[in-house]
């Protein structure tokens, strides 16, 4: 079989045929039609050196064309459409518009209350604009430290997406963006933290040099001119400790630390446990007070003992008039802390939640295969009693012989009902009397060696030979979920581009066997699934479910219910899927990277004046590009509604 058969590779952009009758396609969505697979094996063997020569050739001429730009306008000039921003952006930026905002009435209403009450008069007078900056930046860090913690709710958010009550797609979508909120939380956290550690600073000067003789109960400082840096309570210890955990969140949490050494993140913001005991105790010292006798002593009312002589002339007339006169010394009081009444409600839920998933994850699940693929990557075989999933769900995996603190999510790549007992896999073998017994249901996870977690745990698996000589040497392994994700909604549209990255291949797999599996009720008529990869190896780690996919659709005669294209980046030592059984893939196997643009416009053109579910999962690039797609105008009127996963 020549290698220009089993590869049938297409340019959109020029129409350019090799001598060999090679065809490149750099755009491509066409219907899984006729021409599946049909040119396979119409070549002798003979025409293998020719083939080789027309891919590398082919390679070099997209590489060319895509520099140049000829295959038409490039992807950065489009043209945002409003009705295809309203459906991806509107929900997300009107939430943030009240959130926005709630902030800043917050922090104009206690600006105005610490500038203008009377009952913060004589502290104003001390402190000036650092009172009111302090009080303000305080109530808006309230407000989101409460707030923060509810987008990790995980399993209420999942139980809300689950529910009728929530009916809408754009409320289900809305959830999708509870990570977001919770960086934007976090966000105004750090930023406010750092207005109010600044304003304080300024408070405690002002304590210093401007110490008041008149209400010493009003002092901070001993003395007038004490030392700023002796003036600290209660509040100036944990605030510097607050500050310190904020800095190592913060910094832990940036995109290359993530990447390089997950390690780091997981455990420093777990501190989140220590910085809400101490927020909790951070108001005990009671540095700033109040008036509580404002009718009997009004604020700048004439003393008795008046020791100033600031009041003269028609002031001092009208002071001296009964009215005016104070009929008793001012009382103050610390205020009573209030940073609870914000934080305990959604403290006290997400505690409930971490201690209702510590329960439903305490039974460790037993490990029915382990399959090692190309690329280092690893499936996971398991069973835990009472599991229920839906497809397009992740699950968070702890495993204690690499770290028994660290949870790391995996998006399900199967969930089907097992009636015989898996053995051997790839040179791992298990104990039989570990075997599932029958109708029990089975997930699997598809896992990626990339940092020192994963690295961990192939090493740990890599003893799965012991395993069939020592039973009770099972690694224990602790999964908790299912947890909602945006790929849930594939289902939930007439038609659904679901594009994949490499590895980011996973939540789209259990989608895949659902639709193998038979399931039914749901209102999907049409999916087009783009696999991207760097090496030609990585298609396998899904390809007998694309290809059982595919026959199992043909014997159907729906062909077009599912449209299939792979592509490969990377050009050196180019391969083929020279496999009998793989056919229909090696018919739909592309060189070189898709073009979005022309991608969507032809489905749009398939598909008019319909919403189209767009879903992604995989290389930031490519995220970023078919998103301001979507938000683009095209004269087929079709709306591409994007939905990004979050653990991708």
């Amino acid at each position: 079989m020549s290698r220009q058969a089993e590869m049938s590779l297409r340019v959109k952009c020029g129409g350019m045929k090799s001598g060999n009758g090679l065809r490149a396609d750099r755009s491509g969505v066409t219907g899984d039609g006729a021409d599946t697979g049909r040119s396979a094996g119409r070549h002798t063997e003979g025409g293998r050196a020719a083939g080789r020569t027309a891919l590398l050739a082919l390679g070099r001429t997209e590489a060319l064309l895509e520099s140049s730009g000829s295959c038409g306008a490039p992807e950065g000039t489009m043209v945002v459409s409003v009705r295809s921003w309203v459906a991806n952006e509107g929900g997300k930026h009107l939430v943030l518009m009240l959130w926005l905002g709630g902030n800043t009435w917050l922090f104009m209403n206690t600006f105005l209350l610490y500038s203008t009450g009377q009952q913060y008069h004589y502290l104003y007078k001390m402190l000036g604009l650092g009172l009111c900056i302090s009080r303000a930046s305080a109530s808006v860090l309230n407000l989101n430290c409460s707030l923060v913690l509810l987008p990790m709710c995980r399993s209420l958010l999942t139980f809300v997406r689950g529910t009728h009550a929530v009916s809408s797609r754009k409320t289900r979508r809305l959830l999708d963006k509870s990570k977001t909120f919770h960086v934007a939380c976090g966000v105004a956290i750090c930023v406010f933290s750092v207005v109010h550690v600044s304003a304080h600073l300024v408070n405690v000067v002002n304590f210093s040099v401007s110490y008041s003789d008149d209400f010493p109960a009003l002092n901070l400082a001993r003395y007038r001119g004490e030392d700023p840096k002796m003036i600290i309570l209660i509040p100036g210890i944990t605030g510097v400790l607050l500050v310190l955990i904020l800095f190592l969140m913060f910094t832990s949490s940036s995109y290359c630390i993530r990447v390089s050494n997950y390690e780091i993140f997981w455990y420093t913001h777990n501190l989140f446990i220590i910085f809400y005991i101490i927020l909790m105790v951070h108001m005990v010292g009671g540095a700033l007070k109040y008036q509580t006798n404002i009718e009997a002593h009004p604020p700048g009312c004439l003393r008795a003992n008046q020791s100033s002589t600031e009041q003269q002339g028609e002031d001092l007339e009208q002071r001296e008039d009964e009215e005016g006169r104070c009929r008793e010394d001012a009382h103050f009081q610390p205020h009573y802390p209030q940073t609870w009444l914000w934080v305990s409600g959604p403290l006290c839920l997400y505690c409930v939640e971490r201690f209702y998933r510590y329960i439903r994850s305490s039974d460790p699940v037993t490990i029915v295969t382990v399959v090692r693929h190309p690329c280092d990557v690893i499936e996971l075989r398991m069973l835990k009693k009472n599991f229920k999933a839906r497809p397009g769900q992740y699950i968070v995996l702890n495993c204690p012989g690499v770290s028994s603190f660290e949870n790391h999510p995996f998006t399900l790549t199967t969930i089907e009902c097992v009636f015989t007992c898996f053995i051997v896999t790839n040179c791992l073998l298990f104990n039989s009397s570990q075997c599932p017994t029958e109708n029990k249901e089975t997930f699997g996870i598809h896992l990626r060696v990339v940092g020192d977690w994963t690295g961990g745990f192939k090493h740990t698996h890599s003893l799965g030979l012991l395993l069939y000589f020592c039973p009770r040497c099972i690694f224990r392994l602790y999964v908790d979920g299912p947890f909602g994700s945006p790929s849930e909604e594939v289902f939930n549209y007439d038609v659904s581009l679901c594009v994949a990255g490499g590895i980011g291949v996973t939540p789209f797999a259990c989608v895949l066997h659902a639709l193998l599996d038979g399931w039914t009720g749901f209102r999907l008529q049409r999916l087009y699934f783009v696999w991207v990869c760097r090496e030609l190896q990585s298609f396998y780690w899904f390809a007998e479910l694309l290809c059982a996919l595919h026959h199992k659709l043909w014997q159907e005669n729906r062909p077009d219910y599912f449209n299939l294209k792979l592509y490969i980046s990377q050009t050196d030592g180019l391969q083929s899927m020279s496999e009998e059984k793989y056919r229909p893939l090696s018919s739909r196997l592309l060189v070189g990277r898709p073009k979005w643009k022309l991608l969507l416009d032809e489905i749009g053109k398939s598909n008019k004046h319909k919403r189209v579910g767009v879903f992604c999962c995989g290389p930031k690039g490519i995220s970023r590009t078919l998103h301001r797609l979507c938000n683009s105008a095209r004269s087929s009127g079709t709306t591409f509604e994007f939905n990004k996963e979050s653990f991708c």
